[in-house]
């Protein structure tokens, strides 16, 4: 494998939802285990079962959801996230409550990162996971107000702003833009310290003990 590319200094906009799950989101419910675990030493390979397991929030299916490029439904999540990124598009998770609690399995947060993602906004984080994110160079953020879980629509687009000025502490703005023309500004919080956003800066935690 080659090094997650380096942050390159940008906000990140316009993003689609990958997916917004619903309920208990496990480690084993974002990067099934089973009989994918004899690809786990193929990345890309392994990544096809990518929150397989998560309940859609908007269909309360388990691993399917919609492309909102194309407008198709019921497709594999993974499948969509390749596509975004086939087509140079970011993409953003939305979590639950206690999102990638279970085991520390580190496919939860690499797969996300093969394929394309920035940031996973959740409610709250399971600690281990929140910090396996981190370490892959993704954004993990949380609502400020929990409610706000709830203000996120499936053909919503986010908007990532002010990340030059990301620091310890600072909240984030998350611009919310609604397929109706509307928009609204949450507030997401993080627990970066200032040698985590280094690893976010430069891609991962690897990239800064590489350089």
């Amino acid at each position: 494998m080659k090094p997650w590319p380096a942050w390159e200094g940008n906000d990140f906009t316009d993003m689609p939802v990958l997916m917004k799950t619903q309920g208990k989101t496990t480690t084993d419910h974002i990067s099934p285990a089973g009989p994918w675990l004899r690809y786990r030493g193929h990345l890309d390979k392994f990544s096809d079962n990518m929150f397989m397991g998560a309940t859609n929030a908007y269909t309360g299916d388990a691993g399917t959801g919609k492309n909102i490029l194309t407008g198709e439904e019921g497709r594999a999540i993974s499948a969509t996230a390749r596509n975004y990124q086939s087509q140079g598009v970011k993409w953003v998770v939305v979590g639950d409550d206690n999102y990638g609690e279970g085991s520390s399995r580190e496919h939860a947060a690499l797969s996300p990162r093969l394929l394309g993602g920035t940031a996973v906004i959740a409610r709250s984080f399971a600690r281990i996971h929140e910090s396996n994110l981190k370490k892959q160079g993704l954004l993990a953020l949380t609502f400020q107000d929990t409610a706000d879980y709830d203000k996120i629509r499936e053909d919503d687009r986010i908007s990532l702003v002010g990340l030059a000025d990301l620091a310890p502490g600072k909240p984030v703005d998350c611009v919310v833009s609604h397929s109706d023309g509307t928009s609204e500004t949450l507030q997401l919080n993080h627990t970066f310290g200032e040698s985590q956003l280094e690893w976010f800066r430069l891609g991962s935690a690897l990239n800064l003990f590489h350089r």
